[in-house]
C-alpha cells in the first residue's frame, strides 16, 4: 500500500482506506418518531392540494433515505439519520428526532459516546467527521478540553499537505541520540553514536487488555500495524499465541520471561520491558545487540526518569490509566509536560524518546500530547472502539474485565477498520500542522507556545476580580 517503488525511489506515504461497515448492529445515533395519524392526515391534504399527483405526494423529505423504505414514513429507517433536522423543521406536528439513549450508553464517563461516534465513523469510512451545523459542544472543560491549539499567530504561509499539494512529514524517530558527536584524532566517531529508526506516523498501538486479547483481535492489530508501518506492543505470551512476527512487533517482556528472550523467532527493532530488571536488560542486549530497549513505567517523580536514564534507558513508554489519570490523580497532559521538562532541564532531552499512553481517545489529543512533550503517542482504547468493542461500566486499565469485542470479528475486517482510523487521524494531524505552518510533526514536540490553556487565559482575564479565585477553586 505504501512505498512499493524500487529502493531509492521516492514514494509519498499514504494510507489506503475502504468503506468497512459495522460487523454487528450498534444502536443508531438517533431515533425517529413519526405520528402515523399525523402523517396520514398530511398525505391526504397533499393528495387534495396536488390533485392526486403521486410523484409529488410520495416524494421523500429526507435526502439520506430515512423515509425511503417501502412504506416511507410509516416505517422510518433511523440508521440513515444524521440529525440534520430537516424533517422535524418542516413537519414539527408529526415528526420528532431524538438522541438514542442506547447509543449514549456506549463508552464510559471518559470515552464519551461523542468520542465513540467519531471513532466509529472514522473507522468505518476513513474520513474526517464533519458536522455541517458546526460545533455545538463546550469550548472548555477538564483534561484535554482545557487546551486549544493556537493558529492565531502564523508567521509563515499555511501548508496544504492534506490535499496533496504540499508535503508535510509525520515521520518521528525512536531511539537514542547524543547531544553532539565526538570525533577522535583519526576523524572517526568515538563515544555514543545515534541509534534510531523512524516510523511514518507518531502513533503506535498498545497491547490490548487481557479481556480483549483474542487471537482475531491481535492478528487484526498486527496486520494494521504492518500496513500503516507503525509498531504494535504485544506481551511475549500473546506473541507466541498469535504468532505474528516482523519489524512492526514490539515484544513486551516481563522479568520472569527472561529465559524465553533468546527463543524469539525474529530480531525486533524495539523490545519493551514491563518493569526494570537489570538481568533482563542485559539479556536483551546480548541476544539482540541492534535492538532498542524501551522501559514501560507509569508517570512518576522526575528523579525516577533520570535514574533510569543513568542506567542506560533511552526510550520510555510512560503510562496513565485509560482515563488519562496518573497514580497521583493528576491528568496526563500535566504529567507529560513534567516528564518532558525533566529531560529539558537536565540538558538531555534529545537523548531520549518519550512515548505515552492513556487518556488519548480523539484525533485532536494526538497533537496536544505532542505539544506537551511526547515524541509519539501509544493508542489503546480507540483501537478497541474501532473494532466495535463495548464497555460495561467504567473501563480504566489493562486489568478491567468489562470489555467485549464482537464474536464475529475477523482479522481482515479489524485491520481495515484500524487502517481507516489511522488515515482519518493522520489527516486531522496534517490539518493542525498545516494551519500552524509546520512542515513536520517533530517540530511540534514541546511547543507549548502553539497552544492556549483555559486556566491561564481565565487567570489573565479575571485575576483581581472579586470572587474569581473562589469560583476557580
Amino acid at each position: 500500500m505504501t512505498r512499493t517503488a524500487s529502493p531509492g525511489a521516492y514514494h509519498r506515504y499514504h494510507i489506503d482506506t475502504a468503506e468497512t461497515p459495522d460487523i454487528v448492529p450498534w444502536p443508531t445515533r438517533f431515533t425517529v418518531h413519526v405520528s402515523k395519524v399525523g402523517l396520514a392526515r398530511h398525505l391526504l391534504r397533499e393528495l387534495v392540494h396536488y390533485r392526486a399527483d403521486l410523484e409529488i405526494v410520495l416524494s421523500r423529505p429526507c435526502m439520506y433515505g430515512v423515509f425511503s423504505g417501502p412504506i416511507g414514513g410509516f416505517a422510518p429507517r433511523p440508521e440513515h439519520c444524521v440529525g440534520c433536522l430537516r424533517c422535524t423543521t418542516q413537519h414539527p406536528d408529526f415528526v420528532e428526532i431524538r438522541h438514542n439513549p442506547l447509543r449514549e450508553k456506549l463508552g464510559d464517563s471518559y470515552f464519551h459516546f461523542n468520542h465513540v461516534n467519531a471513532a466509529s465513523y472514522e473507522a468505518q469510512t476513513g474520513s474526517i467527521p464533519v458536522k455541517g451545523a458546526g460545533y455545538r459542544g463546550k469550548f472548555g472543560g477538564a483534561g484535554w478540553d482545557g487546551m486549544w491549539t493556537d493558529m492565531s499567530e502564523i508567521v509563515r504561509p499555511t501548508r496544504d499537505g492534506i490535499h496533496g499539494r504540499e508535503f508535510i512529514s509525520t515521520v518521528v524517530d525512536i531511539g537514542a541520540r547524543p547531544n553532539y558527536l565526538r570525533f577522535g584524532p583519526d576523524g572517526q566517531l568515538v563515544g555514543q553514536v545515534p541509534h534510531t529508526f523512524s516510523i511514518p506516523i507518531p502513533m503506535l498501538f498498545d497491547a490490548p487488555p487481557a479481556a480483549a486479547r483474542s487471537e482475531a483481535a491481535c492478528r487484526a492489530l498486527a496486520q494494521a500495524a504492518q500496513k500503516v508501518e507503525t509498531l504494535l506492543v504485544l506481551p511475549l505470551a500473546t506473541l507466541r499465541q498469535c504468532d505474528p512476527a516482523g519489524p512492526h512487533i514490539v515484544p513486551l517482556v516481563a522479568p520472569a520471561e527472561r529465559p524465553q528472550v533468546a527463543s524469539l523467532p525474529f530480531e525486533p527493532r524495539l523490545v519493551e520491558l514491563a518493569s526494570w530488571d537489570p538481568a533482563l536488560y542485559d539479556e536483551i542486549r546480548r541476544c539482540f545487540p541492534e535492538t532498542l530497549v524501551a522501559l514501560r513505567l507509569p508517570y512518576g517523580p522526575p528523579e525516577t526518569l533520570l535514574h533510569y536514564h543513568a542506567l542506560g534507558v533511552r526510550v520510555f513508554h510512560l503510562t496513565a490509566d485509560y482515563h488519562g489519570t496518573g497514580a497521583d490523580g493528576r491528568f496526563v497532559s500535566t504529567l507529560i509536560q513534567e516528564a518532558h521538562k525533566t529531560f529539558v532541564k537536565a540538558g538531555i532531552r534529545e537523548e531520549v524518546t518519550l512515548l505515552g499512553s492513556g487518556g488519548i481517545v480523539a484525533a485532536e489529543h494526538v497533537p496536544k500530547a505532542i505539544i506537551m512533550g511526547l515524541d509519539a503517542v501509544v493508542l489503546d482504547t480507540p483501537l478497541l472502539v474501532a473494532m466495535q468493542a463495548s464497555f460495561d461500566g467504567e473501563f480504566t486499565n489493562h486489568n478491567s474485565a468489562n470489555c467485549q469485542l464482537p464474536s464475529r470479528l475477523t482479522p481482515a475486517w479489524g485491520a481495515q477498520r484500524l487502517q481507516n482510523l489511522m488515515a482519518a487521524w493522520r489527516d486531522q494531524l496534517l490539518e493542525i500542522l498545516g494551519a500552524m505552518g509546520l512542515r513536520e510533526v517533530r517540530r511540534l514536540r514541546g511547543e507549548t507556545g502553539r497552544a492556549m490553556f483555559q486556566e491561564n487565559l481565565e487567570r489573565e482575564a479575571f485575576a483581581g476580580i472579586e470572587g474569581f479565585g473562589e469560583t476557580a477553586a
